[in-house]
């Protein structure tokens, strides 16, 4: 059984403020880009978007490559078109509603509900009582992600009962911790000057809802017991707060410590530290405080790296405190009773081995929340929600951008097709609509180039496409190895064949490619030169194994014996290979699975599309009616819920007995079924095939599981490809051909 390949995060985007920004999301968010960096290794790429509150940003690291004005909307557009572009597998949003432009931060809506890749939302404020516009804004943002992340058991509860998230869309992934060992707190105070004193801490960025002149009024009581004891506020004033109304708040605290005698026993470090040097002030703590004024705070960074470094903790019962200390983790204290607060520290600092045994609780407890192991846990995540938008994908219906489906038959457009020809041939790769000359040429697209070019001028009179005709069987005549009477596939840009010979479909495709071009090119010379190589080139067919091979030589026999149909060898060829294609049928083939293999996997359409016109032509009624009833079975397993064209995709394909994978799904595949259609509208005339064939163009033009357009109207070229996040960027040869291929196919029986 064909076993479905998985698919590999390798691209990962995160979203939010980023250090040097001073506060706990940049730091947040500097820190899990680089733990995501490292578990992914060199095989993947991590980069940061980040928001910037003043004027010009700041000074970035590399990993930072596009910065977001948080009150200019056009750029969150731009950094969604951004990501776009760039194809990521997954983003990673950070929200806090003060970080982004608009009301309650609305902004952020703006790029969240353009991306084409999944979404994670990291949430770090998860409100209780949250008015209509900002339960509005969750709403919609988990409308948009795939997974809102929690850190808390509370956030995921408030998110089920407040905002009507089912709970299958939450994840509990605990705040990151930096993996610091678990040492003595003697160990680290003689670079702060604190030898000999008992340090109690509290770091972060300071703002009034810290509540720090609670613990203030805290320290007479523990300085009468433990004369030793120093408070340490450790961090800036919020860059908000000073914006706003200076360092007044800090300098009250300053004047409320002097008041109460606590100059040296109550110690402000006025500037925001660097995780290396932070670590070593947790380090050196003997007992960490968070005394905040209000319950409704779902996380704290800071509590979690306090607790990760082995601290004894006391706290108010906000609600990331409440559950982060239970069983007897640290201690708890009621909001506002300074002398709670003190009765915990001074019993803590009393009993060193209540307090030592608290400490390892606390270590033990966050092992599992170390950077590492958090990036794990993203990175499953991420994984689990793109084979859920592989499984079960998301259409894109933008009423400004909804793709026009087919009500007559739009131009043929060469542009595309002549930029990415040159002298040598038509190249096989772009990236988005630009040549990518890296990968060179290979005989599959240039046959399929001459197949379009010919049938062009066949139905246009285009004299102007003659040249790129010459320059395809041209191609194709140095592909042909007179020794071994086979074509090579695949050439350098440099014009160095890579191989001895090509499998055996691209002899196939050269076949039917010439075929084509015998029946609708120029007349005369080049007709001539298509007809001797295609007669030189079909006798090595006989000795192949592959189906698919058979079928685009018998596609390209049908073309050729049009025009030489007295050529005996030709006509006996078709013979034995519809032969072929009956025996396989008679050994796979059931009424559950009408199939000429175990699994249904590429260019499979061309089978039954070969047999249709095999057995029409020779004629075999018994090739026709396989032909026929195993087109109608590719249809109906390709046809969505909706009625639209789901083609089998190649990330799995389709198992007899297994499940069809959705993505991705080719082009060539909607031009095979074109081609078949096509051709069992020509052999029955009943209409309905008709209508089948202009269902596998209008999947070009957005009438698919995603509602996305694949074809560029812009530059006459496609996409290389549905996959679960929308349409691949690049506009490679092979899907630009069977664009116009299968354009070219609905022209010729519509007229």
């Amino acid at each position: 059984m064909t076993r479905k390949k998985a698919y590999q995060l390798n691209t990962v985007a995160v979203i939010g403020n980023y250090l040097p920004r001073h506060c706990g999301i940049a730091t947040f968010t500097t820190d899990l880009c680089e733990a995501l960096a490292g578990n992914l290794g060199d095989s993947g790429r991590v980069l940061a978007l980040a928001m910037d509150d003043i004027e010009g940003g700041y000074d970035y690291p590399d990993r930072v490559k596009f910065q977001i004005r948080a009150n200019v909307q056009s750029d969150y557009l731009r950094a969604a078109e951004f990501l776009n572009v760039n194809q990521f597998d997954v983003a990673v949003l950070q929200h806090e509603y003060g970080i982004f432009g608009g009301r309650f931060g609305s902004h952020i809506l703006l790029l969240a509900s353009e991306l084409r890749m999944p979404v994670l939302t990291t949430l770090h404020t998860v409100l209780a009582q949250p008015d209509d516009e900002q339960r509005l804004i969750i709403k919609q943002l988990a409308a948009h992600s795939e997974r809102l992340v929690v850190m808390s058991r509370k956030a995921r509860e408030l998110l089920v009962e407040n905002y009507d998230v089912k709970e299958g869309r939450v994840a509990l992934i605990p705040h990151g911790i930096h993996d610091v060992p678990f040492v003595d707190p003697s160990f680290h105070k003689d670079q702060f000057d604190l030898e000999g004193r008992k340090v109690i801490l509290t770091f972060g960025l300071l703002s009034p809802g810290k509540g720090i002149e609670n613990m203030i009024d805290a320290m007479p009581g523990v300085v009468e017991k433990h004369p030793e004891a120093v408070y340490l506020v450790l961090g800036a004033t919020h860059p908000h707060i000073k914006r706003e109304s200076g360092d007044s708040y800090r300098i009250g605290l300053q004047q409320r410590a002097k008041r109460l005698g606590l100059e040296e026993h109550v110690l402000f470090h006025n500037h925001f530290v660097e995780t290396g040097l932070l670590c070593e002030y947790i380090g050196a703590a003997d007992v960490y405080v968070t005394p905040y004024k209000n319950e409704a705070q779902i996380t704290s960074g800071a509590l979690a790296y306090a607790l990760g470094a082995g601290k004894a903790v006391v706290s108010t019962p906000y609600w990331h405190a409440a559950e982060l200390l239970d069983e007897g983790r640290g201690r708890l204290v009621p909001f506002g009773d300074s002398g709670a607060m003190t009765r915990e520290i001074v019993a803590l600092l009393d009993n060193d081995v209540e307090r030592s045994a608290m400490r390892k609780r606390a270590y033990q407890y966050c092992r599992p929340m170390v950077w590492d192991q958090v990036a794990g846990s993203y990175r499953k995540l991420a994984g689990e929600v793109i084979e859920q938008r592989a499984r079960a994908p998301r259409p894109r219906v933008d009423e400004r951008r909804k793709p026009k489906i087919l009500e007559e038959l739009p131009d043929v457009k060469l542009d595309h097709l002549r930029v990415m020809t040159d002298g040598t041939g038509m190249l096989q790769h772009a990236k988005y609509a630009t040549p990518d000359r890296d990968h060179g040429y290979c005989t599959d697209d240039n046959a399929r180039a001459l197949i379009a070019a010919s049938m062009y001028r066949a139905l246009r009179g285009d004299e102007s496409v003659d040249m790129l005709i010459q320059t395809y069987l041209s191609f194709l005549l140095s592909a042909y190895d007179r020794g071994s009477s086979r074509f090579r596939n695949f050439m350098s840009y440099d014009r160095h064949w890579l191989e001895e010979a090509g499998s055996e479909d691209s002899h196939g495709r050269a076949l039917w490619g010439l075929g084509k071009a015998v029946k609708y090119g120029p007349k005369g010379a080049v007709r001539d030169m298509a007809t001797r190589l295609f007669a030189d080139a079909m006798g090595a067919v006989e000795g192949f194994e592959s189906p698919r091979a058979w079928a685009f030589t018998c596609v390209g026999l049908q073309a050729y014996l049009e025009v030489y149909g007295g050529d005996a060898g030709a006509r006996r060829l078709r013979v034995v290979l519809a032969d072929r294609f009956k025996v396989r049928f008679a050994d796979h083939a059931s009424d559950q699975w009408y199939w000429f293999e175990e699994a249904v996997t590429y260019a499979n359409a061309k089978i039954p599309h070969a047999m249709i016109m095999a057995g029409q032509w020779i004629p075999d009624g018994e090739t026709f009616d396989h032909g026929m009833k195993a087109l109608k079975w590719l249809l109906e397993k390709q046809t969505g819920s909706d009625g639209c064209l789901s083609i089998v995709g190649n990330n799995g394909w389709l198992p007899k007995g297994g499940a069809r994978a959705k993505f991705d799904q080719q082009p060539i595949e909607a031009m095979a079924l074109a081609e078949a259609c096509a051709e069992a509208y020509r052999s029955t005339g009943d209409e309905e095939w008709l209508k089948q064939a202009q269902r596998c163009l209008e999947w070009f033009m957005g009438n698919n599981d995603l509602s996305v357009a694949l074809y560029d109207f812009s530059t006459g070229g496609c996409s290389d490809g549905l996959n679960p996040n929308g349409a691949n960027a690049n506009q490679g040869a092979e899907s630009t051909l069977a664009w116009l291929i299968s354009l070219l196919s609905l022209m010729e029986i519509i007229g």
